[in-house]
């Protein structure tokens, strides 16, 4: 199995809940394909670059996990068939990648350092 980050965005029309019950149900789907999910983030309401939809922002949320390959094929299916996803990426992680996104899930970025 691989290691993968997903990042999609979500309407900025949806409420709290609902937004809530889009990231679980793309979870739902990740662990019924026999997916490990490592981590969800929601980065919150975020300015687009440019209009997506007629829409100028948006939730960006953020699914890291371990899963083979035929669960990303149902993953990415789900996020079509979702009217309420805007955008989505997801992209294999290498070795790096994923000890970087450890020590920054410990907080060790976050740290103030005095000098």
């Amino acid at each position: 199995m691989k290691n993968y980050e997903t990042v999609f965005i979500l309407n900025p029309v949806l409420s709290d809940d609902q937004m809530k019950d889009a990231v679980d149900k793309f979870v739902n789907v990740l662990k019924k394909a026999n997916a490990d999910v490592q981590n969800t983030e929601l980065w919150g309401l975020r300015k687009l670059a440019y209009p997506i939809q007629h829409k100028s922002t948006g939730f960006y949320n953020l699914i890291e996990f371990s899963a083979p390959a035929e669960a990303i094929n149902a993953l990415e299916t789900e996020f079509r068939r979702d009217e309420s996803v805007m955008r989505f990426l997801t992209t294999v992680l290498d070795k790096h990648a994923v000890s970087y996104n450890e020590r920054r899930r410990k907080g060790e970025f976050n740290k103030n350092k005095k000098i």
